[in-house]
């Protein structure tokens, strides 16, 4: 079975003067037909002459530039110009003019430089040319005229395609620009969750595993949760790494993790940090959820870093409901902890997920309590895309 996408690729990685070429032929070869003779473009009038060797020469010169004419646009036009000048003055009248007007299409769809100069050389250089016709032939300066202004028409689309060119391209990089910082933002929210909640609660048990010298086995088990801490942000940066890998093709499965049922994996994790927490998961998950399932595990994960820094051993509670149609996550804090040695914080956490929760339609709160303490409200829909 014929690739007809793969043939099209290796033929855009041709050069442009291979691609060019066949159009090049196109107009040639028909151009030497005796039926095509004398029933080509006419200007001034002359009478038509046999087909001899200077029309091979016009010929020539009107057809084979057309190969160069996206990357020599300039000088493909003054080279059939030359042609089309010698197959007028000397009356051959062949199909191979033509050639003048893809000459000055391309020259108006491709030239970069000097575009203005080249418009004003190509009409210097047509003046003599129409002197000439006007005196060898019957025509009056009203035809010469029309075939000037439809020469500047071919001129003017080609240039219509330039802008139009230029304006996709433009459209295409801006759109690409902001394609690569939104993944930017997406990749740097992701490793602020992953690296402050977990380097927050190692700093947490670090540190209260200094006190914990005279007690060998409570020691050996602040040790070792702070070990196991390490390993899971070092697997959740893994992840986050692979995502980047271009050759890394993950599942839907994979793609969508951390999903909401690691939350009592999370909610163990911080509670071995010494911060209380009770949790409460109720209702059925939707059979598809999109990506709000990740975007309320990092609710959670968020909300918990921040009790452990700024509410350290009070009481915690995490409340999460599932129906049909939403999530809804509740985290708060009762005011009776105490702020932790942890490096304080930018306010990114929050306003990122109030973003994400944003770009899911739902509803984001985080306010602090009435008698103290923080709470922490999101109402995620459901099906929302993956």
């Amino acid at each position: 079975m014929i690739n007809h996408r793969r043939i099209l690729e290796r033929w855009r990685g041709l050069d442009v003067m291979i691609r060019d070429l066949p159009l090049a032929l196109l107009l040639l070869i028909p151009s030497f037909v005796p039926a095509f003779h004398t029933h080509g473009t006419q200007v001034g009038g002359l009478p038509d002459r046999p087909f001899d060797v200077a029309a091979v020469v016009a010929v020539a010169l009107q057809c084979l530039p057309l190969a160069v004419r996206r990357r020599w646009p300039a000088g493909c036009l003054a080279v059939v110009l030359l042609g089309f000048a010698l197959d007028q003055l000397r009356g051959y009248h062949t199909l191979a003019g033509t050639g003048l007007s893809l000459a000055l299409l391309s020259a108006g769809a491709h030239l970069e430089w000097h575009r203005r100069a080249t418009m004003l050389v190509f009409s210097a250089a047509y003046a003599p040319l129409a002197v000439a016709l006007f005196l060898l032939g019957p025509e009056g300066w009203d035809e010469f005229a029309g075939f000037y202004l439809a020469c500047a028409l071919v001129w003017g689309i080609g240039a219509w395609l330039r802008s139009t060119r230029r304006t996709e391209a433009e459209r295409r990089r801006l759109v690409a620009e902001e394609t690569r910082t939104a993944e930017r933002t997406r990749i740097a929210r992701e490793l602020h969750d992953v690296v402050t909640h977990h380097v927050t609660a190692m700093v947490v048990q670090a540190e209260a595993a200094r006190y914990l010298t005279a007690v060998p086995e409570r020691l050996d088990q602040a040790l070792t949760a702070t070990t196991d801490t390490g390993r899971r942000a070092l697997t959740d940066l893994r992840h986050l790494l692979d995502l980047l890998n271009p050759d890394h093709h993950p599942d839907g499965a994979e793609a969508r993790t951390p999903p909401v049922g690691r939350l009592l994996t999370l909610v163990e994790q911080t509670r071995r940090a010494g911060q209380p927490v009770e949790f409460a998961e109720e209702g059925t998950p939707a059979e598809s959820t999109g990506s709000a399932d990740l975007v309320a595990y990092r609710v959670v994960q968020e909300a918990l870093t921040n009790a452990i820094k700024y509410a350290h051993g009070g009481r915690t509670s995490v409340q999460v409901q599932h129906s049909a149609r939403e999530i809804t996550v509740e985290v708060g804090t009762d005011g009776s902890g105490a702020s932790t040695a942890s490096p304080g914080g930018s306010g990114r956490g929050l306003a990122g997920l109030r973003e994400r929760v944003d770009v899911l339609g739902g509803d984001f709160t985080a306010a602090p309590r009435t008698g103290g303490g923080f709470l922490v409200r999101a109402r995620i829909p459901a099906r929302s895309g993956s």
